[in-house]
């Protein structure tokens, strides 16, 4: 249902506020240089600093801008069930193709917990899901048992995964749980190659903020299975997929579209801060290695 180059935005500020006319240009700049499809209000958009107003106002303009060029997979996580299935509903209402819904974080459920949370969701609306485990920050581990009863109870609402385990193992795990119609995306930019290689289709991306095109590019590469082309453009982008998590993310993401754009604020909101100058030296640096600066 979705794959390739996929860009999780950043949600630019300006002087303490959403920045609309700059986010309306990263969204026009991201679907001129391929990608495929765009994430508002995930991890790297500051989702947990803005209030639900300012959530649904991102998606609405993000929806918006694309107009239909790509689908816009909205968002809704929240630790909160009641939450997330209200970003889920005003994501319908405003057009998002599906919800991008996190496991649960900080209450720290169990397995069963998490089953329940995400059967409520798909019994209550019906909206596409790409489930999105990221244990490192989530403390909760959706683990592929858990896909796959998902998946298998509920066929029509659990289309894919967006997973930053960092475990390999679960790309053919989840193969061969629920089946290759099962949408699998890399959580982590520089797993991306080994995890196409197993069996996922793309990569929702921090790093293709930056370079879109580059980024782009690679999953063509992979989709066609030329590995060797593949590796060349990795090789390329390899030390950014790295400095993007210098620091704090995404503060050095954001650093990099400031260096990139110049209609991009490097600002953040806290507790998040813009990024050290040991890792705005990486960025530098990476940015050169990939040709971008």
């Amino acid at each position: 249902m979705f794959s390739g180059s996929i860009p999780a935005l950043v949600t630019p500020f300006r002087d303490g506020a959403f920045d609309e006319a700059a986010f309306r240009r990263l969204v026009d700049w991201q679907i001129e240089n391929g990608s495929s499809a765009l994430v508002p209000c995930g991890t790297t958009g500051e989702n947990s600093t803005l209030s639900n107003a300012e959530h649904h106002r991102v998606i609405e303009v993000c929806v918006e801008q694309a107009a239909g060029r790509v689908p816009v997979i909205a968002g809704c996580g929240s630790n909160d069930t009641m939450n997330a299935l209200l970003h889920m509903n005003f994501s319908k209402k405003c057009g998002a193709q599906a919800a991008l819904v996190v496991g649960p974080y900080y209450n720290k459920p169990s397995q069963e917990g998490l089953l329940a949370h995400f059967s409520y969701l798909a019994e209550n609306i019906d909206l596409p899901v790409i489930l999105y485990n990221v244990p490192g920050r989530t403390v909760t581990d959706i683990m592929p048992e858990t896909v796959c009863e998902l998946a298998k109870r509920y066929p029509d609402t659990f289309v894919g995964i967006k997973d930053a385990s960092g475990d390999l193992s679960r790309v053919t795990d989840h193969r061969m749980g629920i089946g290759r119609h099962f949408c699998q995306l890399s959580g982590d930019d520089e797993l991306a190659l080994p995890a196409n290689a197993a069996g996922a289709v793309g990569c929702i991306s921090v790093t293709a903020n930056v370079a879109p095109r580059l980024c782009a590019d690679f999953q063509t590469a992979c989709a066609a299975n030329d590995f060797e082309k593949a590796r060349e453009i990795n090789d390329k982008l390899y030390p950014l997929h790295y400095a993007m998590f210098e620091d704090s993310s995404p503060g050095p993401c954001k650093y990099a579209l400031s260096r990139v754009h110049d209609w991009i604020e490097n600002e953040l909101r806290l507790p998040l801060v813009p990024c050290s100058e040991e890792a705005m030296k990486a960025v530098d640096k990476a940015l050169e290695h990939a040709g971008l600066a």
